[in-house]
């Protein structure tokens, strides 16, 4: 019969495997005696991954700007120029549709020019507030409907209108053709908006701007805020007034 084990011995090992399972030791085997105080040996480092090649951030395709107009290319009778406003792409970055034609007739005892025909405007140009506010200016002046031609340095309502653009598109050489070809006697421009297309830079006084001289042609010039402050804006309604007596005067 095999001997029995000694319990103080069996306590005193379970005891010692309690131990280190609480050090965080399950298993240890080892063949050889190893030196527990001795420096650990140096790890080798691992070399840090190289970092994954950056995609460069591929640029929007530019879109071909639209060539400018070539003067030679604007019509040279009035009849003709409404046809070719009504038309022509270069004159709105290709777009033909919303336009609204000028009216009035050639010789004009005034001609006004504001930036863009209103927003509801479809076969008549200014056939809404701001016309009906023109039409009471106009009458105060002493001019009758038939002496007025009216017309737009955009072709179409233009919300946020970019005039740098529109000068560099050459929009500029239609007005003043259009002026020409019109002929008034007198000019007003309701919009300092439109001054870049004159040729005179906007952050000059309006009122140095007294004669248009494009085309062989100088007519007394007349500018002036746009329709829209001047119908929000009582106070700016007077100012235009007294500015308009001191004008004629």
């Amino acid at each position: 019969m095999d001997p029995q084990p000694n319990h103080t011995l069996v306590t005193e090992y379970s005891a010692a495997l309690d131990w280190w399972r609480g050090a965080g030791v399950d298993y240890l085997f080892e063949d050889e005696a190893s030196d527990w105080l001795a420096a650990p040996e140096p790890v080798a480092e691992t070399p840090a991954p190289e970092p994954a090649p950056v995609m460069a951030a591929r640029a929007a395709p530019e879109v071909p700007a639209l060539p400018a107009l070539d003067p030679a290319a604007i019509p040279a009778s009035l009849d003709r120029f409404i046809s070719w406003w009504m038309a022509e792409p270069l004159l709105d970055d290709g777009r033909t549709g919303g336009r609204v034609m000028p009216r009035g007739t050639v010789g004009a005892k005034v001609m006004v020019v504001v930036p863009e025909p209103e927003r509801d405007d479809r076969e008549i140009l200014l056939d809404g507030p701001q016309g009906k506010l023109l039409t009471g200016m106009t009458l105060a002046m002493g001019y009758a409907p038939d002496d007025i031609y009216i017309a737009s340095a955009l072709t179409r309502h233009t919300p946020m209108a970019d005039w740098n653009a529109a000068t560099t598109r050459g929009m500029g050489l239609a007005l003043a053709r259009h002026v020409a070809l019109v002929a008034p006697q007198r000019l007003i421009v309701l919009g300092n908006t439109i001054l870049p297309l004159l040729g005179h830079d906007p952050t000059n006084s309006a009122e140095t701007l007294r004669r248009f001289n494009q085309e062989s042609l100088t007519i007394p010039l007349f500018v002036a805020r746009g329709l829209a402050e001047l119908l929000q804006r009582p106070a700016a309604r007077a100012r235009f007034w007294q500015e308009w007596l001191d004008w004629t005067e």
